[in-house]
């Protein structure tokens, strides 16, 4: 892994284990990220709201169930969703409440635009073990994504070009691949993304984390994605109060792709953006990524 950060990064001290993160701050100086504070059990009880993957597997033709070493003894667990061969694959990380199988009713709208979908779950999700934190959260995300063509692969699926798609949590985790990653990535899709983490960690837990400094604590999301420059889609309810829309609107911003588009949808919250934006929705991800017919 060290040899591919380096041909992205250069001598960037990146290739050290990834529980601390060197970054540019707008004085230009180099400073570390650290996830001290979001990995204490205060601040993780708020963020995180794992559950297992109850009953039996709901499997058909073409869904497969991985599982992906991430650290010693433990695996995140997760679903793919086959289109045809040579499909374009969304390597999907999901909100905080959700898991994978959650995706098994719909997945159907990403195949019928000839999208596969993997659907990745975080540590003591659906069928992972262990526990999940922010440090593991962004190590664990930048695993998946070495692996996913080996994996894609091992189950036999053709696969075309990755995209890389975040809902709420999971823009933290494909912001932290996206400005690694370079152009091995063909697009991003951020979803109910944050900006601002203790701004959303207060709304949601009403912590207040005097000491914070998004720089140096925090994920860091407007600074991930001001080093993105593949065609960047962002999707927001414009009645979204737990990451109101101005966060949306300040990731777009942010954004130096030359191709960069905003989706605001009128009347959607948090969890029902994808219900009542459908249409709109699904138009913006086609556009971006899905093959011609």
């Amino acid at each position: 892994m060290g040899d591919f950060l380096c041909k992205v990064w250069g001598n960037c001290g990146l290739c050290a284990e990834n529980l601390r993160e060197r970054h540019d701050n707008p004085g230009g100086a180099m400073a570390e990220r650290t996830y001290d504070i979001l990995d204490r059990p205060d601040i993780l009880s708020v963020m995180f709201h794992p559950r297992p993957d109850m009953g039996p597997p709901r499997l058909a033709q073409g869904v497969h169930t991985v599982r992906i070493p991430v650290d010693d003894d433990i695996a995140v667990g997760g679903k793919i969703y086959t289109a045809g061969p040579g499909a374009p694959v969304i390597l999907y990380f999901h909100g905080n409440g959700e898991i994978a199988s959650d995706y098994d009713y719909i997945a159907p709208l990403y195949l019928s635009l000839g999208l596969t979908l993997f659907v990745i779950d975080y540590r003591g999700y659906g069928m992972s073990s262990g526990s999940p934190t922010a440090s593991a959260l962004v190590n664990d995300a930048w695993t998946c994504f070495e692996k996913t063509p080996e994996v894609l692969a091992g189950r036999g699926i053709d696969a075309g070009p990755i995209y890389l798609m975040g809902r709420s949590m999971g823009s933290a985790a494909v912001l932290e691949i996206a400005a690694r990653a370079g152009d091995d990535i063909a697009g991003l899709i951020i979803e109910s993304g944050f900006a601002y983490t203790f701004a959303l960690i207060e709304r949601l837990g009403f912590i207040r984390v005097a000491e914070a400094d998004e720089d140096r604590d925090g994920f860091g999301n407007l600074g991930k994605i001001s080093r993105v420059t593949v065609p960047t889609l962002v999707i927001h309810g414009m009645e979204d109060w737990i990451i109101p829309i101005s966060d949306g609107l300040a990731l777009h911003d942010a954004s130096p792709a030359a191709d960069k588009r905003l989706v605001t949808v009128p009347g959607a919250g948090h969890n029902d953006l994808m219900l009542v934006g459908r249409e709109p929705y699904f138009e913006a991800i086609a556009d971006l990524c899905a093959p011609p017919a």
